[in-house]
């Protein structure tokens, strides 16, 4: 093989490489973000949503479940992405509601959420 196909060969190898390097990751957090693990809904009292961050801000919240009255409440923490979901959780403060939840395990970066747990619906829980 002379040089100058070998030198192609490495420069195609090389290219690959780097894409892949790109790529990847991207295609790895496209799939994180779009397909979920598990759906759900969880019932209790918001007791904190906050925006968080330095450089990505995130809507983080508390969720209070409590099983009967007198017993220690159980915490569900959460992201909100949706900022129509974070006006209608302020909107229901101090009421019971049931958070819908899509669970997103593997998210590489924090500036998606710092939970996997991202909150698409809310509503007021009977």
């Amino acid at each position: 093989m002379d040089t100058a196909r070998m030198r192609k060969v490495a420069i195609r190898v090389v290219a690959a490489i780097v894409v892949l390097g790109v790529v990847g990751p991207l295609l790895y957090t496209f799939a994180s973000l779009n397909y979920s693990y598990s759906n759900g809904e969880r019932v209790g009292f918001v007791q904190k949503l906050s925006s968080k961050g330095w450089v990505c801000k995130t809507n983080e919240g508390e969720l209070a479940m409590v099983n009967m009255p007198g017993q220690p409440a159980e915490k569900f923490i959460f992201t909100v992405r949706d900022e129509k979901v974070v006006k209608q959780i302020d909107d229901l403060a101090g009421h019971k509601v049931a958070l819908t939840y899509a669970e997103h395990r593997g998210v590489p970066l924090s500036c998606f959420g710092d939970t996997q747990y991202f909150i698409v619906a809310a509503r007021k829980a009977e």
